[in-house]
């Protein structure tokens, strides 16, 4: 079994300055909901940012991880969505 703060510091440690936020969707730590914002997502896209988090977490995924809802932006984004 996979913790939420086993896959906060997972994404943590392969991204620069992460704010990274895991939430357990079910209970049962196997369906997580994941935000992150880092400077890491300048210039890619969407689909870009959610695939350099799902490869990040391929071990997981395979036997740990059964699904997981995520949501990316960069941290400049972040910051100004944060002081509205």
């Amino acid at each position: 079994m996979t913790t939420l703060d086993d896959v906060k510091n997972l994404i943590q440690n392969n991204l620069n300055d992460a704010e990274v936020f895991v939430s357990d969707m079910t209970g049962t730590l196997d369906h997580l909901a994941i935000f992150v914002a880092t400077d890491d997502f300048e210039g890619l896209s969407l689909i870009e940012q959610h695939q350099k988090i799902m490869d990040i977490l391929r071990e997981d995924l395979k036997e740990k991880i059964h699904a997981v809802k995520i949501k990316t932006m960069t941290k400049s984004n972040y910051l100004k969505a944060k002081n509205i």
